[in-house]
């Protein structure tokens, strides 16, 4: 479930709000155990996926690096090109 979870920061664009919401409910699923709740722990995990989306977007407006913004296309790219070598 995690391997969803994509580094956020220091990207130009910054991350959107549906990128850190995304990041959220992939961290509270993992967490939780479930991709589902139940009815009885809906608001739980609704809440608790508002909750981390909040804090990491805290988070990334606090970060400070010296480093260049990373380019979207550029690290997608890298990533396809593991992923060729890792899977064939």
């Amino acid at each position: 479930m995690c391997r969803n979870i994509r580094v956020l920061h220091n990207f130009e664009p910054p991350a959107t709000t549906d990128e850190v919401t995304a990041a959220a409910l992939q961290y509270v699923r993992k967490v939780s155990g479930t991709t589902k709740p139940s009815q009885a722990n809906q608001e739980a995990f609704d809440r608790a996926v508002h909750e981390v989306a909040h804090a990491t977007q805290h988070l990334l407006e606090a970060l400070v690096t010296a480093a260049p913004p990373k380019d979207r296309e550029v690290e997608a790219a890298k990533a396809r090109e593991r992923a060729k070598l890792r899977y064939g």
